[in-house]
């Protein structure tokens, strides 16, 4: 089920062409495998990008993409700023231009991440708590991310009383920021309380909220405030900052067009996050954040619900920038609700210093089943492929010389001795020892730039990891 040639078309079987053997024979992997994910891994440079992540981009975008019941509908996070230009030239040749929808300032789609009717505020704080853990992922204290959630769900609660359900960052940072927006809203709840019948489930909520705000987190010292003030309005401030950040992410709710992935997966369109991170640092990662989380939940909806429309692909080049612990427990589920998630990295430290959670990180990974693995100096990396792949027996073999000579005698003229009556003798030893099939030199040393270490699963069984010849996206 491994080695076989196929092609990506009309209707075709999906089947992924990876690269090739010494002997150049082609590696695809069946469909049942893609479902297990891949990872790709390797050091600036050692060409994972252009000879994985863009050629296995363009087979997915091209595969079905006549037949709008099968072809595949994506979401694309775009790191560097350059994924997006080989996503909009791929389409193109594939004549799905039209499907895609494109995530940037100022473009044709406003959309509003906290604007999500059919999710409790509870799960709407637990989103934003992971954005704040972006923001400083070495903040391990429970107490002051506990607390920044139970403050942002009481505030979601009250915002959308008031707003008509409507959230936006925008609302948000001002009533975080200023106590007396936060009390002017009372005469609106009061006028709720008055001229609606507000069930007896949303009253609880609104009670609760209020009474979290001004009885505990309004009381709280003035440093303990102020450093919860600061942590929040760091991450809704970035909407506020900047007009065009704030029509596009924060448009009044007639303006939004893009509601989430429901959609996307029914009709097949493919989402780009086009936003350069190197640019664009916090709100980058935030609304990464957003679309990851919205497209996961939709998703993993389709199984909750008894009906997968079609299969799904998720891809993330440098996803150190974007990963979060949650990741783990999606990648886990996604299998039977046919996503394809496909993810690079420069190392494992690199997700880690992320995270800061090595168990999470190892979580991430081992649900990643397909791993291609380029050059690294990453010892982390490195030491944990050689556990995974394991040992075996290798033939060592010493040798060792001696020469015995009688009747020595010291020549003045070259300044040697000169022996009589000499033996020479060589004995060789031969021994098993067990040791890591590959050594940490075959890693940092003997993968060439395109080419990759390649620990595979055919769907039902993994199969022997083999040097591959990885194919870039700019060869025909």
């Amino acid at each position: 089920m491994f080695n076989f040639k196929k092609s990506f078309s009309y209707n075709s079987p999906l089947n992924l062409l990876i690269g090739k053997k010494s002997n150049n024979e082609s590696i695809y992997i069946p469909e049942k495998s893609l479902y297990q994910n891949i990872l790709v891994t390797g050091s600036i440079g050692s060409g994972k990008t252009a000879s994985a992540l863009y050629p296995f981009t363009r087979q997915l975008i091209n595969f079905n993409s006549c037949d709008f019941n099968s072809k595949l509908g994506m979401l694309v996070l775009d790191v560097k700023g350059n994924y997006y230009s080989k996503i909009v030239e791929f389409a193109i040749a594939s004549n799905r231009l039209d499907d895609l929808i494109i995530i940037e300032l100022n473009g044709k789609y406003k959309y509003n991440p906290l604007h999500k009717p059919k999710l409790s505020a509870s799960v709407l704080a637990n989103r934003l708590k992971q954005i704040l853990l972006l923001f400083s992922p070495n903040n391990s204290e429970s107490y002051w991310l506990d607390t920044a959630e139970h403050v942002l769900e009481a505030f979601i609660t009250i915002c959308r009383f008031y707003n008509s359900g409507y959230v936006s960052f925008y609302e948000f940072h001002k009533l975080i920021s200023t106590k007396e927006y936060f009390y002017s809203k009372f005469s609106l709840i009061r006028e709720e309380f008055l001229n609606s019948n507000i069930s007896t489930s949303d009253f609880y909520n609104l009670s609760c909220a209020i009474n979290y705000l001004e009885n505990e987190f309004f009381s709280l010292d003035e440093r303990t405030y102020a450093i919860l003030k600061s942590e929040i309005s760091r991450m809704t401030n970035v909407f506020i900052s900047d007009l065009s950040v704030k029509n596009t992410f924060c448009p009044s709710v007639d303006e939004i067009n893009f509601y989430g992935f429901d959609d996307v997966i029914k009709s097949g369109k493919i989402v780009i996050l086009n936003m350069n991170i190197s640019k664009y640092k916090n709100l980058s990662k935030i609304i990464a954040a957003y679309l990851k989380l919205d497209f996961q939940t939709d998703i993993l909806n389709q199984l909750a619900l008894g009906d997968v429309y079609r299969s799904m692909a998720f891809i993330s080049d440098e996803y150190q920038e974007y990963v979060t612990a949650s990741d783990a427990d999606f990648f886990s589920q996604s299998r039977e609700s046919k996503c394809i998630n496909i993810v690079a990295t420069q190392s494992y430290t690199s997700l880690l210093n992320t995270i800061n959670n090595q168990n999470s990180v190892r979580v991430i990974i081992q649900n990643l089943i397909n791993k291609l693995w380029y050059r690294c100096d990453d010892v982390f990396t490195i030491e944990d492929i050689q556990k995974q792949i394991g040992k075996e027996d290798k033939l060592k073999i010493s040798r060792s010389y001696s020469e015995n000579g009688k009747f020595n005698n010291y020549n003045f003229i070259s300044k040697d001795i000169v022996s009589k009556n000499t033996n020479f003798s060589e004995s060789v030893n031969s021994y098993t020892q067990n040791d890591f099939i590959y050594d940490y030199n075959f890693f940092t040393q003997n993968l060439e730039t395109f080419s990759c270490l390649a620990f595979l699963s055919d769907g039902f069984k993994i199969l022997k990891p083999q040097k591959l010849r990885m194919l870039p996206y700019f060869i025909k």
